[in-house]
């Protein structure tokens, strides 16, 4: 089975044992008076020219084979009913093999007035990047950081020398918006002051809690040698605690582990510019359809309206007044690496 098509089965069929995760661990201070009003919330939200019409976007997932090219079709057919900003997956696979190519542009062709970002690993240079980004008409790129992932993965490549001067390049040279993002691994305060040394304006702090790369490169392999490493990294919501003190620096982006409205909300809540979902909507896409998947967007997105007035904010900029109590793994991690979390209790 080609290796894309092997990540979207194993992936669709480990989402169901990922119930729990660290956004159980945050909770709101309820607030009896509010004076929001429902029709005057906007759920828009802006960072590095992109206007999103909705908070939350159609995250990195797939492309390189006949069936990836479906599932992205689908997923921008979902993307352009919903208005939501879509991006493919790691796109590298078409520079290897132009072939595949179709499997990453269908997208732009099905939903051609649509925000779409493409998406290459931090091995690729700036002329890699363009190639992607020409191929696929796309609005911004990706660039995805995956250590876990290659040392696990039986193809893996591993020499990750030249990954920060490819990176420089890249932000240096690509005229579109760039987001770095991690693959569900997370990061630390020390990464993302790395990042913005090197000139990165967009941040996916991308932490565990859904789909894991390492469980799934590991499955792929004669022997599971690595089962040790199913969890590893930091949540989502962990790393958004670390990213607390760059929110002046860059724009912060959170993705992993994200299984309903409520979810995007707390992330929203705890700092985050926007939301990527994968894993959910991919499930729902291979279990349910186009429609159903379209359904679940419009009812998120009335939920968030809702959740909004729930803690008194009519914009999404509001909610990072919300206070919030964080508990459990969260704030053990957050005793011992000094982050200081009255400040999200007390605002």
């Amino acid at each position: 089975m080609n290796r894309k098509d092997q990540h979207v089965s194993l992936a669709k069929a480990f989402y169901h044992t990922k119930t729990n995760n660290d956004f159980d661990a945050v909770s709101f201070v309820h607030q009896s008076l509010v004076s929001a009003k429902l029709e005057n919330v906007d759920l828009s939200t802006e960072f590095s020219g992109f206007h999103l019409d909705f908070p939350f976007y159609i995250n990195a997932m797939t492309g390189g084979s006949p069936k990836t090219k479906e599932i992205n079709q689908n997923l921008a057919i979902i993307a352009r009913e919903t208005g939501l900003m879509m991006a493919t997956g790691s796109a590298s696979a078409a520079l290897r093999d132009p072939a595949v190519a179709d499997s990453y542009s269908v997208v732009r062709k099905e939903n051609p007035d649509g925000l779409l970002l493409t998406n290459v690993g931090a091995g690729r240079n700036a002329q890699d990047a363009e190639k992607v980004i020409d191929m696929m008409q796309a609005d911004g790129l990706q660039v995805h950081l995956n250590v876990p992932q290659e040392i696990v993965m039986p193809e893996g490549d591993w020499d990750f020398s030249d990954w920060q001067d490819n990176l420089k390049e890249i932000l240096t040279t690509i005229k579109k918006p760039i987001i770095i993002k991690e693959v569900g691994f997370g990061m630390t305060r020390e990464t993302i002051q790395q990042l913005l040394a090197l000139g990165a304006k967009n941040i996916d702090v991308s932490g565990n809690g859904g789909t894991s790369f390492t469980q799934i490169e590991n499955t792929r392999r004669k022997k599971r040698e690595f089962d040790y490493l199913d969890n590893w990294g930091q949540s989502t919501v962990i790393s958004l605690l670390e990213a607390k003190s760059f929110s002046h620096d860059g724009h912060i982006l959170a993705s992993g582990g994200i299984r309903n409205a409520f979810d995007i909300f707390k992330a929203l809540t705890l700092g985050a510019q926007s939301v990527g979902i994968s894993a959910t909507f991919l499930d729902k896409l291979m279990s349910k359809g186009v429609d159903e998947t379209i359904a679940m967007i419009e009812s998120w997105k009335n939920e968030l309206k809702h959740l909004y007035v729930l803690t008194n904010c009519e914009k999404t900029a509001d909610l990072i007044k919300s206070p919030v109590i964080i508990s459990g793994q969260p704030r053990e991690w957050a005793e011992l690496r000094g982050i200081d979390l009255k400040q999200y209790a007390q605002r």
